[in-house]
Order: C-alpha cells, then structure tokens, then sequence
C-alpha cells in the first residue's frame, strides 16, 4: 500500500482553511492559462468568470487530497478498523482499491485493476462531491 497526494483534512474547518488555500494558485493558473490562450483584456473580462475560478479552485483542491492505495486485502483491512460510512464504486472483483476518508466519519473508495492514475482522479472527483462540496 502507498499514498499519493497532499492532505486529508480532519475537520471540516481545515477543509475550509485548505479551500482558502488554494484560492490564490487557481487563480494564477486560470489567469496564466488564458494569457498562454492568448485572450486580450476584453476577452479575458467576457470568458473568466467568477466560476471558472471556482471550477479550476475545486479541481485544485481535489487533485491534491491525500488518496491510500493497496490491494483489495490492504483495503478489506482499513475498512474493518473504520468507524465511518464507505461508499465503494467499481467491480467487487477488481484486485486494486483506492480510497479516502474524509473528516465526518464518510469515505470513498473506487475499485481498479490496472489504470491507477485514472482510478485516483476518479476517486477525487467523487470524493470532492460526496465529502466536500457540501462543506465548502
């Protein structure tokens, strides 16, 4: 079993500071992607809206949480010692999981067999929605 990513917070009010965050990185990335697109001013004012910063903030706090994954037995032994609600998505008979608990007591978990990097960004954007989104 190994982890990939940067945080899992413990309480929704570190959600909240780690949202706050990454307010100021999506924002530069936004700006330094519509320059790289070329976008005059006035384009710039018309296409990037207040949303569109808000999109990339989500994908940006969502890309870096912190997402454990083992096999289906390293997987069988976390969920045992866990106390919260897990939601699983994918094929019981897939031999690879990944997974995330949030801060109130509720995981995700996504089976997988052999695409790990599309099963973690699965996972984030399912956690993101599940555990987060109402949070934030």
């Amino acid at each position: 079993m190994h982890t990939v990513g940067t945080f899992a917070p413990a309480s929704a009010e570190a959600v909240r500071e780690r949202y706050s965050d990454v307010g100021p990185a999506a924002q530069t990335v936004v700006r330094e992607t519509a320059k790289a697109m070329e976008f005059d001013r006035e384009e710039y004012g018309d296409r990037v809206t207040s949303e569109v910063v808000e999109t990339a903030r989500d994908a940006l706090f969502a890309s870096l949480l912190e997402v454990r994954v083992g096999s289906r037995e390293e997987f069988d032994d976390w969920r045992a010692s866990y106390d919260g609600e897990v939601t699983v998505a994918g094929h019981e008979n897939a031999e690879r999981v990944v997974w995330h608990g949030g801060p109130e007591d509720e995981a995700v978990a996504a089976t997988f067999q052999n695409e790990k990097d599309a099963a973690v960004a699965t996972l984030r954007r399912q956690a993101f929605g599940r555990l987060y989104r109402d949070l934030l």
